[in-house]
């Protein structure tokens, strides 16, 4: 049986659920060339486990290169609550600081993933 958490952005025009198998599990932290401007704590999880029960008309898709990865944000407030997973196209990453009662801060060091825009190792292009 899943636990079901509720998030939302932060003008609460958008509310999600995710079913949770086992918790909140998986958090990571991503460094491709979106995720580390955003800044977000994200977990996963099917894509059958994350339902948006009110204000889908309020999000606002973000893609490019290949279009695969689909980012949501709300059109109001400009939150981050969830994405269609590029590397796991049958997942949805989502922002673990919209989740009722989480403050990310609480959570402890998060691991970094390269991303698959650069890698870690990698100096920046720009420098």
């Amino acid at each position: 049986m899943s636990e079901i958490r509720r998030g939302s952005c932060h003008c609460g025009a958008v509310v999600f659920e995710v079913g949770l198998e086992k918790g909140i599990v998986d958090l990571r932290r991503c460094a491709c060339s979106i995720c580390k401007r955003k800044g977000a704590v994200m977990a996963g999880v099917p894509l059958g486990k994350l339902k948006v029960v009110r204000g889908a008309d309020q999000l606002t898709l973000y893609q490019w290169n290949t279009k695969t990865a689909k980012h949501y944000f709300c059109k109001t407030c400009g939150i981050y609550t969830h994405h269609q997973r590029r590397s796991k196209p049958d997942e949805f990453g989502y922002n673990v600081a919209c989740l009722e009662g989480i403050n990310p801060y609480e959570l402890g060091e998060i691991p970094v993933s390269a991303g698959v825009t650069q890698s870690l190792e990698q100096e920046p292009t720009w420098l």
